[in-house]
C-alpha cells in the first residue's frame, strides 16, 4: 500500500508526529526568485511507514533481477551542475499533457500525503511550443516512468550535481557528485515474486521512521516509482524505498518486498549528503 503516517508504534502510546529542520540541504542552495532570495528547505516527518512493513522480508533464496533501466531520469545544464529539482510554491500544482493543454490531468497536493514537500526531476522546460516558463518534469504517480508539464511559476528551482546509481546484479549503490563516486555502498533488495524492479526514479521525499532502531533504521528516501510487483501479491502497487537495516546480515541478498536497503551508517550520510529530486537510476 501507499505509505501512510500512523502515530505512534505498535505497543508503545500514540505520539504526535514531530517535524524537525532537515539535516541537510536537501533541496539545494539558496536561490532567487521573483526578486526574493529564497532557502529551500524541506522538513523531517517522524512517522511510521505502513508502506515499509513489507520490506521487512525474510531469508529467501536469491530473487531473479529485472533487466536494464533506461537513462537517468535528467539531465539539464552543462557541467557539474547538471540537474535540476522543482520543489512546490503552491498548495496545489496542477500538470498537463502539454504547456498549451486546455485542462490539467491532474492535480498534486503540496505537501505531499505523508507532510513532506512536493518535489520533481526537471526533464525539459525554457520554451516548448511558444510558451515560456513551463517545465517538463518525472511524476511520483503510477505508472512508472509518467512525465507531465508544470507551470514554471509554482515551483522553485534548484540545480545540483548529484545523482544514485544502483546496480541491481551487484547489488550495489553509488552516489556521485558529477563524475566522483563520493559513496559506495552494499545493499538488499526484492525477494522473488516481488523483485526491484529497474528503471530512471528519482528521490521524492526523506522520512524518519520513529524508532530509528527499528527494522527500517533512521532514515527512508521514499522513490518516485513503484514496485508493481506488489499489485499481484497485496492488490496495489507499493512505492519503492531505500531505507537502513538492524540487520545488517541481509544486505547482499535478495529478502525484501521490493525496497532496498543500506546499513543505518550509510543511509545517513546518505541523507546527509542528497538533495530531494536527486535522480536514481536501477540498472539490471
Amino acid at each position: 500500500p501507499r505509505p501512510v503516517i500512523r502515530r505512534g508504534m505498535a505497543g508503545k502510546p500514540d505520539e504526535e508526529p514531530t517535524r524537525l529542520r532537515c539535516p541537510s540541504p536537501l533541496v539545494g542552495p539558496r536561490r532567487r526568485r521573483n526578486g526574493a532570495t529564497l532557502s529551500l528547505r524541506c522538513l523531517l516527518t517522524l512517522v511510521v511507514l505502513q508502506s515499509l512493513a513489507g520490506c521487512r522480508g525474510t531469508e529467501e533464496p536469491a530473487a531473479k533481477l529485472p533487466g536494464p533501466a533506461q537513462s537517468p531520469v535528467t539531465e539539464a545544464g552543462t557541467g557539474l551542475d547538471r540537474y535540476l529539482s522543482a520543489v512546490a510554491a503552491q498548495p496545489t500544482i496542477e500538470v498537463f499533457d502539454q504547456p498549451d493543454a486546455a485542462s490539467p490531468r491532474l492535480r498534486l497536493a503540496h505537501p505531499n500525503p505523508e507532510g513532506a514537500p512536493l518535489v520533481f526531476a526537471v526533464m525539459d522546460g525554457e520554451i516548448r511550443g511558444g510558451h515560456q516558463g513551463w517545465l517538463r518534469v518525472a511524476l511520483p504517480v503510477e505508472p512508472n516512468g509518467s512525465n507531465g508539464w508544470i507551470r514554471g511559476d509554482d515551483v522553485v528551482l534548484s540545480r545540483h550535481s548529484f545523482r544514485v546509481e544502483i546496480r541491481l546484479a551487484q547489488r550495489e549503490l553509488r552516489v556521485f557528485d558529477g563524475d566522483t563516486v563520493i559513496q559506495l555502498e552494499p545493499i538488499g533488495l526484492g525477494r522473488t515474486p516481488t523483485a526491484t524492479p529497474g528503471g530512471p526514479f528519482y528521490v521524492y521525499e526523506l522520512l524518519a521512521p520513529t524508532d530509528p532502531e527499528g527494522p527500517h533504521g533512521p532514515y527512508a528516501f521514499g522513490l518516485s516509482g513503484f514496485s508493481e510487483a506488489t499489485a499481484a501479491t497485496k492488490g496495489e502497487a507499493a512505492r519503492l524505498f531505500i531505507h537502513g537495516t538492524k540487520d545488517p546480515r541481509a544486505l547482499g541478498t535478495d529478502t525484501t518486498s521490493g525496497c532496498i536497503r543500506l546499513t543505518n551508517d550509510a543511509i545517513q550520510q546518505l541523507a546527509h549528503s542528497i538533495p530531494l529530486g536527486t535522480p536514481v537510476t536501477l540498472l539490471g
